[in-house]
Order: C-alpha cells, then sequence, then structure tokens
C-alpha cells in the first residue's frame, strides 16, 4: 500500500486534530495526582476533548472501552482504565487519540506520580529522549527504516531495550495507516520506502529494561516486557514540511 502524500489543506485538519491530543495530555498531566483511579483519569480526558470540539478515536477502536490508554508502571502501552488507585512514586503512560473533521490525532506520554526513583526516571527521558532525537533527525530522502535504526540505537545505548511487536504507524483519515515504523530493526536500514514531504505518521518509542518481548494481560489490552519491569512510551504526530519533521501534538512540559 501507497504511504499517502497530504496536500497543506489536509495537513492543517492532522494539526487541529493533534493540538487538542497535545492539550488534553497537558491538561491530564497537571490534574492527575495520586488517589485518582484510572477510571476518573479516562472520564478526565474523554470531557477534555469533547469540551474541545474532537472525539475520543480510541473508543470502541477495535473494541477498546476506554478513550484513554492508561499504562500504569509495568503496562507499557494500552492500558485498560479500570478502578486502579496511581500512588505516589507511579510512573503512568497516557495516550490519546482524537478525531476531528475526519482526520485523527494521536500522541502519547509516561509521567511520574508524585517522586519517583532515579531509575524510572532514568527510564522516561529514554523515551522521552528517543522521540525527539528521532524526529530531529528526520529529513526527505531518508529511509523509515533508517529511522527505526535511529530509535532502537538511542534506546539501546541508554541501556534500555525496545518493546518488539509493536511500532509507529502512519495516520490520517483512519488512526492507523501506512508505514509502520518500529523502534527495533529487521533487515537492512538501507531498504524498504523514503520519507517524502506531505506524509504524516507517528513516532513512539516503547522502551523496556531487559526484554523487549511482549506479554499480554487477561484483559487483552494491557501490554508489558516479559521481564514485567516498569516500561515507559512516548509519541508524536508530525508532518514532514519542507524537508523536515514538524510536531503536530506538541505537548509542553
Amino acid at each position: 500500500m501507497a504511504i499517502a502524500i497530504r496536500k497543506p489543506n489536509e495537513i492543517a485538519k492532522l494539526r487541529a486534530a493533534g493540538e487538542i491530543v497535545g492539550l488534553t495530555l497537558e491538561y491530564l498531566q497537571n490534574t492527575i495526582t495520586a488517589g485518582m483511579t484510572l477510571k476518573e483519569i479516562d472520564t478526565l480526558g474523554e470531557a477534555y476533548i469533547r469540551k474541545l470540539g474532537a472525539e475520543p478515536s480510541f473508543k470502541g477502536l477495535y473494541g477498546f472501552t476506554g478513550s484513554v490508554c492508561t499504562s500504569l508502571n509495568e503496562v507499557c502501552i494500552h492500558g485498560v482504565p479500570d478502578d486502579t488507585v496511581i500512588q505516589e512514586g507511579d510512573v503512568l503512560g497516557l495516550d490519546i487519540g482524537t478525531k476531528l473533521d475526519g482526520y485523527f490525532g494521536d500522541a502519547a506520554i509516561t509521567i511520574p506520580i508524585g517522586k519517583i526513583s532515579t531509575e524510572d526516571e532514568a527510564l522516561i527521558a529514554c523515551s522521552k529522549g528517543a522521540l525527539y532525537h528521532a524526529i530531529g533527525a528526520i529529513k526527505v530522502g531518508m529511509r523509515f527504516k533508517e529511522l527505526t535504526k535511529i530509535l532502537e540505537t538511542y534506546i539501546t545505548e541508554a541501556g534500555f531495550v525496545p518493546l518488539r511487536d509493536y511500532c509507529g504507524h502512519g495516520i490520517g483519515t483512519k488512526p492507523h495507516d501506512e508505514p509502520n515504523i518500529p523502534n527495533y530493526l529487521e533487515g537492512k536500514p538501507n531498504q524498504g520506502p523514503k520519507i517524502k514531504n506531505g506524509m504524516v505518521f507517528c513516532i513512539e518509542p516503547m522502551v523496556c529494561q531487559k526484554s523487549g518481548i511482549p506479554f499480554l494481560l487477561e484483559d487483552k489490552w494491557s501490554v508489558l516486557s516479559e521481564d514485567k519491569l516498569r516500561s515507559a512510551h512516548y509519541e508524536h504526530q508530525v508532518a514532514v514540511i519542507d524537508g523536515k519533521a514538524v510536531i503536530l501534538t506538541e505537548v509542553k512540559q
């Protein structure tokens, strides 16, 4: 399948959807405190998205029950909001999708709940750092596999490993589209499609501690590493404009 090249008016619509994702993540980051439940966080996120005029695109997507993926501690991605109470020292991943005027936004952050350990700080810093490092390296003509290699190298040089079998992705009038963008290289970096102006996609480094082999909980959604250790996840949606990547879901930290 060909990777879509978006026109400026389409990128504007994707930016509008993405900005609502960024604003919602910022709102949740400033609002969440120890003692809240994951369901309460999900309810707040959905209400804020709707207040800003968009739909929470994750709600009902592939059967997902929430509007916000709330991935707590050992859960790396796709955590289902439930009655679990978050506590001081936890780390919480928040992944949000929106739909506005037929176009989708998608981004994620991992946040500390109060004071966390230096080990958890390093884990979160690796995921965030890998994301921004990769975005800064994007240029027209490079291959997506080169981008994958950049992500993998950053993660492994920081002493961590990327989660396998899950990846970043294209986005537009569908929440997930071509291409797939893993955080680990299979094959050679000089293979596969090249990045072009007008492409819009999500990069999302999912960082584990000892093993990148995924383990699925009984809810059939929550993804952990088989090492059962804490993990981190960051994601931005970017558009390639005038030869470089522009973030459409910027989240203030």
